[in-house]
């Protein structure tokens, strides 16, 4: 990967951006740690020194004299600071060489540079110190070094400059690999999708078993791409199915045309062959409205007109419309509704979808067979159940018939187009039920609805 690629990735510049922050509270803390640190020992210190000048103060000239020389003498640290001077300013004892120009002799402690003097030589020195009259007119000067106030300085510096810098580099090494990585990820991404829109509906995006966004974007796009490949296989498979279904009744009707036309002697026998066209091409007719109508649900334009609808005045109105088929064809129709059953979806699309159940159980059952209406209460849901005693459907094809223009072999002699059940299930969808079809003899296919909300 280039530099000037790398420089440009988000995930770098936000890195820069979070070490910058990180390193401007490092420094902050730092700083506040050593002005605190310099605070609380400048106030010890202070503290100090005013109880040694009360001590001091108290004692007589030749025990002062004493005592300012003892401690001197048991300072190797040379931290303390001691000063007696007369009435003229001239030093009586201690290792103050001369007083400060800026002295003031008021008791409060107070910052200055002083020149030390001892055994090892005189030094300038850093001090806080306090200065009181005496008595008898002398002065009176004690102090301590605050070198030490600076060496914590030196050592908050040297703390910055070996852990803020390594953390710094650290934090930048960390963004230029996350951003190398993620990089890669992206190239790899654009790899697939350029061999997706190549044509190859097969690719997918790569992914890991982890939980990261990155990887459940690419499960969530992949899971979109096997609905999209399904879609499209299912889209060729209905393009054929419709050329095929279409083909037949076309063909049909152009042959009974030119037979008419050839062979009609009368005018009895061509208004014949003129009512045989009109069914053929009423059949393509049929065939062409089932599938706007499939279109008009699956793209969920009905959606809008959605209310609570009775499912037991559904049941009875689609028994009540198919009860005379069913006499007619010898097959025993029973309507089994106990409850005043509520649901919220379109009522024309749900009695479309129950009559369809109905019309498939009445077709597919020979005479002397039973169909069975149910209307049940289950676990949270309302149940459609359509029952019949004809052939069922195989395990094997249960997601078949599902599909357009599908028609199992056992009902090839059967009219209809293999719309009903493909019709069936996308009013469901579009409603977000449930529709199954259940295992055992004869065929079962429920409908499950959630209970409507009360108004």
């Amino acid at each position: 990967m280039q530099l000037p690629e790398l420089m440009r990735s988000s995930t770098l510049r936000w890195t820069f951006l979070v070490a910058v922050i990180f390193a401007a509270f490092i420094v902050a803390l730092l700083g506040f740690v050593y002005l605190k640190t310099k605070a609380d020992l400048t106030t010890r210190s202070d503290s100090v020194i005013a109880s040694q000048m009360d001590v001091f103060a108290e004692l007589s000239p030749e025990r002062r004299l004493e005592a300012i020389n003892e401690d001197l003498k048991q300072d190797p640290a040379r931290v303390q600071l001691a000063g007696w001077f007369d009435s003229n300013r001239r030093r009586i004892a201690g290792n103050l060489e001369r007083l400060p120009p800026d002295l003031e002799i008021d008791n409060a402690v107070q910052s200055a540079v002083v020149d030390r003097v001892d055994d090892s030589g005189r030094k300038k020195q850093a001090v806080r110190l306090i200065a009181r009259s005496l008595p008898n007119g002398d002065l009176l000067v004690i102090g301590r070094n605050v070198d030490e106030v600076e060496e914590i300085a030196h050592v908050v510096g040297r703390a910055l400059a070996l852990g803020l810098i390594p953390g710094v580099l650290l934090c930048l090494v960390v963004g230029v690999l996350l951003s190398a990585r993620a990089r890669k990820r992206i190239e790899e991404v654009n790899e697939r999708v350029q061999r997706i829109v190549a044509g190859n509906l097969r690719e997918r995006l790569p992914h890991r078993n982890t939980d990261d966004p990155f990887s459940s974007l690419s499960m969530i796009v992949n899971g979109m791409l096997d609905e999209m490949e399904t879609l499209i296989h299912s889209l060729a498979g209905v393009g054929n199915d419709i050329a095929h279904d279409l083909r037949t009744p076309l063909t049909r009707a152009r042959l009974m045309l030119e037979r008419g036309r050839t062979n009609a002697r009368t005018l009895e026998e061509l208004q014949m062959v003129a009512d045989k066209t009109i069914d053929g091409l009423d059949q393509l007719l049929s065939i062409i409205t089932a599938i706007l109508r499939l279109a008009e649900i699956e793209n969920s334009q009905r959606s809008a007109g959605f209310g609570k609808v009775a499912l037991a005045n559904i049941v009875r109105e689609v028994g009540d419309m198919y009860e005379p088929i069913a006499e007619d064809k010898g097959i025993a129709l029973h309507i089994d509704s106990p409850y005043e059953l509520s649901v919220h979806g379109d009522r024309d699309l749900l009695i479309e979808a129950v009559a369809n159940l109905v019309d498939n159980a009445v077709k597919f059952t020979p005479a002397g067979g039973r169909v069975e209406i149910g209307l049940l209460r289950g676990k949270g849901e309302n149940i459609v159940r359509v029952k019949d005693t004809g052939s069922g459907i195989s395990e094997h094809e249960r997601d078949a018939v599902l599909r357009r223009f599908y028609r199992s072999n056992n009902v090839r002699h059967t009219s209809g187009f293999g719309l009903g059940l493909n019709l069936v299930a996308a009013i469901v969808k579009l409603h977000g039920f449930r529709f199954t079809i259940v295992p055992g003899s004869g065929c079962v296919v429920e409908i499950a609805c959630p209970y409507a909300l009360r108004s």
